[in-house]
C-alpha cells in the first residue's frame, strides 16, 4: 500500500509576526483578526469557507468544556468541505503551510482540528 505523502503543517496566531520559515500562509478564519493590518499580516490566501460556520463558532465560544463536541462538529463540517482540504493538504505537501488563527487560545481552536485533519 502506497504511503501518503507527509504534509508539513503549522498553526500561528495572526497576532504572531511572520517568518520565512512559515512557508505558505493560510488565514483560516471567517472574519479578519481584529487589529491585524492586511500588509503586515504577510497572508499568501484567507479561506474563510474552511473556517467553522459562524452557528458553530458562536456555539462553541472558546470554552474548554465544549471542545471535543467542538472537534467532531468542526470535522463534519470538514467532511462536506472536502475540496477545500484537498487544496490545503496539496499545498502542504508541495512545502510548509502555516495555518493562520487569530483565537487568543492556542490549545483550542480551529486551526488545531485542521491540523490534525490535513495530518491524516
Amino acid at each position: 500500500m502506497a504511503h501518503a505523502a507527509k504534509v508539513d503543517v503549522q498553526i500561528k496566531r495572526a497576532y504572531e509576526a511572520a517568518s520565512p520559515e512559515d512557508g505558505t500562509r493560510i488565514l483560516v478564519d471567517r472574519l479578519w483578526p481584529r487589529g491585524v493590518r492586511k500588509d503586515d499580516a504577510a497572508i499568501d490566501q484567507w479561506m474563510k469557507d474552511v473556517a467553522p460556520s459562524t452557528e458553530l463558532r458562536h456555539w462553541f465560544g472558546h470554552d474548554p468544556d465544549r471542545w471535543e463536541e467542538f472537534r467532531h462538529r468542526y470535522k463534519s463540517e470538514l467532511a462536506h468541505n472536502a475540496e477545500l482540504v484537498n487544496e490545503l493538504r496539496t499545498i502542504a505537501k508541495k512545502g510548509r503551510l502555516t495555518l493562520i488563527y487569530s483565537a487568543h487560545d492556542e490549545l483550542h481552536n480551529q486551526a488545531v482540528v485542521l491540523r490534525d485533519v490535513l495530518a491524516h
